[in-house]
């Protein structure tokens, strides 16, 4: 039996466009091993995992007349070799020449003839190490029940324990007849899906589908205007940042956040030091919007949701602690204070799942892309234990998130083993200075740091300062007091 796209998941499908391809991926880096992962391996590893992702062996099939959202069906010549693919750097195999490939890559759309993913073994990074770059379609990625493919080729062991042989042979595909016959019973039986399904093939795959998203475009507030919100084009440039878990929570301990918030603080503050390096004027009541998903908190972590939050992060505020704690306030007043639970408790059940939570985040972004915001981030936290791959220790993961049709860039944050590591995907274009703007955020962080630590300074000055005056006048009244009984 055939599965049909909701109309959430085909939505993705008709807002795709050239210039924003709707496809979610990662940048992992690996230290290389003897015996380490060449791409044969690859190909094997994620032909024993792939049976846990059956949508994965699965492509779309478009119902003849446009009657219906597409089905999946089984891809009788499914190929892992296909989707499995090598790439090498040239040497010596800087960091940059890896992320100029990681721009090129995720700037084409997926072959929608074809199961929506990719994974690309990239080899010769310097530093003896080598890169795992994935990319899925939002409308594959839908929470537990389809998961990322980054989230099944990692293991808490060196040494994992081997997977039983794949047995799996493709279900027949239905024939035109019986999917139009499918399509016209769900119709008469659901009227008005056939309107809205008609109405989103009519607007030539530029609207979302169904009356909660066309009520979200309707009730969005304009954006205000900045170098963010520009017209793209199709090329992407992609950055990172690393930064330390410890200082993180540091700050948190400081200003009394969560490390969302923190992290929040750090693209303000960073956004504040681009814009004046761009010569934005920038004032006390300047903000950006920004669309920051949370993962609901649930009592059963397979029902967890996502959700969105839309802040307009006090880019003009001078002091870099008010920023988070401005941001800390405005979260907790949208009732924001559950994203950690939520998405720790989704991390614990299934290992490793912020490819996963980031992809459903950019669903969210993606569903709301007419509504007025000029930057989207994503944050969720991973295992602070080593991950592998077919043996080869993970250093690091950095998210990329997909971006908006006037969105210039967006920012996924993952922690992992006491790094928290940021992935800047931008139009190549628009974000030409994406390098100075991956400093800022390094330069926020320790302005946060430096701010922190000296009002904690200041304070113990202060205490200390109180209580030797105290100390000074007790003995000034002791003394007093002996010589008055003398």
């Amino acid at each position: 039996m055939t599965e049909r796209l909701s109309a959430l998941d085909a939505s993705f499908l008709y807002l795709e466009t050239a210039n924003a391809p709707l496809h979610t991926g990662s940048v992992v880096l690996f230290q290389e091993s003897p015996g380490a992962l060449d791409h044969q391996r690859v190909v094997k590893l994620i032909q024993e995992r792939i049976a846990f992702l059956p949508r994965y062996r699965q492509r779309l099939r478009e119902v003849p007349g446009g009657l219906a959202h597409p089905v999946w069906v089984d891809d009788a010549h499914f190929d892992a070799t296909y989707h499995v693919r090598r790439s090498a750097l040239p040497a010596p195999g800087s960091i940059e020449s890896l992320y100029d490939l990681v721009g090129r890559i995720m700037s084409r759309p997926l072959d929608r003839r074809r199961p929506l993913w990719e994974v690309y073994l990239v080899e010769g990074v310097q530093g003896r190490r080598f890169a795992l770059l994935t990319k899925t379609h939002q409308a594959m990625v839908n929470g537990l029940s389809a998961l990322d493919i980054a989230e099944v080729i990692l293991d808490e062991s060196a040494t994992p324990s081997p997977q039983p042989v794949s047995t799996w042979q493709p279900s027949p595909e239905p024939s035109s007849a019986e999917l139009m016959v499918g399509a016209i019973s769900e119709n008469l039986q659901r009227p008005r899906q056939l309107f809205t399904r008609l109405g989103a093939t009519v607007s030539a795959g530029s609207r979302t589908v169904g009356d909660v998203w066309a009520t979200l475009r309707e009730a969005a507030r304009p954006a205000e205007h900045n170098p963010l919100t520009v017209s793209i084009g199709a090329q992407r440039r992609f950055a990172t940042v690393d930064l330390r878990l410890e200082d993180f929570k540091t700050v948190r301990q400081r200003t009394s956040g969560s490390i969302t918030d923190v992290a929040l603080g750090v693209v303000t503050g960073a956004l504040r030091s681009w814009l004046f390096s761009r010569g934005i004027p920038v004032t006390a009541t300047t903000t950006v919007r920004t669309l920051v998903p949370v993962s609901l908190a649930a009592s059963d972590p397979r029902s967890a949701e996502v959700s969105a939050v839309v802040l307009d992060l006090p880019v003009g505020e001078g002091d870099p602690v008010i920023r988070v704690q401005r941001i800390a306030f405005d979260m907790a007043r949208h009732g924001a204070d559950s994203h950690v639970t939520g998405a720790r408790a989704m991390s614990e059940l299934v290992g490793f799942a912020p490819a996963t939570l980031h992809a459903l985040g950019a669903r969210v972004g993606a569903g709301l892309a007419a509504r007025a915001y000029s930057l989207i981030v994503t944050n969720v936290p991973g295992p602070q234990v080593p991950l592998y791959a077919g043996g080869a220790r993970m250093l690091a993961t950095y998210p990329v998130v997909p971006i908006g049709e006037r969105q210039a860039m967006s920012i996924g944050i993952t922690s992992y083993a006491g790094g928290v590591f940021v992935g800047l995907n931008a139009d190549r274009d628009a974000m030409d200075d994406l390098d100075l703007f991956a400093t800022a955020m390094q330069e926020a962080m320790s302005e946060l740091l430096d701010t922190t630590r000296a009002r904690k300074d200041r304070r113990l000055q202060v205490a200390g300062g109180q209580s030797t005056v105290s100390t000074r006048s007790t003995k000034s009244r002791a003394k007093k007091q002996v010589t008055s009984d003398d």
